[in-house]
């Protein structure tokens, strides 16, 4: 069992990061001491229902779900819906969500978290990183109260998956992103992000296979089988309803990477930041100096790192560089499989 984690996260769900909380909610070893909603793949008002449905569905409704910021600090917002869906979630339904949002502004919630137990408090960060640049700016101490933190964003002598040189994240608000690398500057290495990025979390690539072991070790009566000659948008009839919720909405997202040239695979990539949070993934760092590029048109958002000094400034990052695929779907499996089971006889016996 690894260490006890307990972690804020901010999401902006998203089906990779729907992925990332059911297993953060299997693991018991992590406390989710407040989840923080952050527009980006959908509006904010839609990430904060997903996230309440789906902590619901995976038994944990006490786990308080805040809005934090509304639009970028700086442009308009962009969504995808041909990447999650309208939704966010791919073809899934969730139930309407029985509680609701915190009165409170998830930057208060965080800081108020941050104050009360200093360096107790990951920060596992899958969406914009504009709740946390408003954090930062409210309490500058941050970076030295949190025990860490872990950002899921950016792309580093890689091809971009937004545009030609930048991800997602960090292209939705990379004015955002520049003031989070700024705070940490001149920190001591081992307080520095630790950033997954579209290099390492690509290798995070889901097939069918994985699906239909994920729903075996869930103990579903029938294999779940989700594959490329199935008609698009066909729906899942799995008995475990975790299992059926998430094989709709990853149907969704094999179909996008396809429709994009890809294969009928799913780059999963805030499920491995959630394992990098949670202590359960082997990787490797280098530490470097990340840049953000926030003005020129055609490269706006695009992250470049420099290993070796050469700008002459303080490291603030340490990105990832080394992880290990099949353990992390061997983990996967195990740990939400486990959940979905546990779960599905709760639900029996009722």
């Amino acid at each position: 069992m690894p260490e006890p984690v307990s972690l804020l996260l901010d999401c902006d769900t998203g089906i990779d990061d729907a992925l990332a909380l059911a297993y953060l909610c299997s693991q018991p070893h992590v406390e989710l001491v407040a989840v923080s909603s952050t527009p980006g793949n959908v509006d904010v008002e839609q990430v904060a229902r997903n996230n309440l449905a789906l902590l619901e569905l995976c038994g944990r409704p006490d786990v308080p779900v805040a809005i934090g910021a509304r639009t970028p600090l700086r442009i308009p917002l962009v969504t995808t819906p041909e990447t999650h869906g309208p939704q966010g979630i791919g073809y899934a339904e969730l139930p309407e969500p029985r509680s609701n949002v915190q009165p409170r502004d998830a930057v208060e919630l965080w800081i108020e978290a941050a104050r009360a137990r200093p360096g107790e408090l990951t920060a596992l960060l899958t969406a914009p990183l504009t709740t946390f640049a408003l954090a930062l700016r409210a309490e500058p101490r941050l970076p030295e109260l949190l025990r860490g933190v872990v950002i899921m964003g950016g792309s580093y002598y890689y091809q971009g998956n937004t545009t030609p040189t930048a991800e997602w994240n960090t292209h939705v608000d990379p004015h955002a992103a520049a003031e989070v690398f700024a705070a940490y500057s001149g920190m001591p290495e081992e307080r520095l992000p630790v950033v997954c990025a579209l290099e390492t979390t690509e290798r995070i690539e889901m097939r069918p296979d994985h699906l239909e072991a994920l729903a075996r070790e869930a103990g579903c009566a029938e294999p779940e089988l989700v594959l490329p000659g199935q008609p698009e948008g066909q729906r899942s009839t799995a008995s475990n309803v975790l299992i059926r919720h998430l094989s709709d909405m990853l149907r969704f997202y094999f179909e996008f990477h396809r429709a994009y040239d890809q294969g009928y695979i799913a780059h999963v990539h805030d499920y491995f930041a959630a394992a990098v949070a949670a202590g359960t993934a082997r990787y490797g760092t280098r530490t470097g100096t990340v840049h953000v590029e926030t003005e020129a048109p055609k490269l706006i958002g695009t992250t470049v790192a420099d290993y070796r000094g050469l700008w002459g400034e303080a490291p603030n990052a340490r990105i990832v560089s080394e992880n290990h695929p099949e353990e992390a779907f061997a983990e996967l499996i195990r740990s939400v499989g486990r959940l979905a089971r546990q779960l599905g006889q709760l639900g029996a016996g009722r």
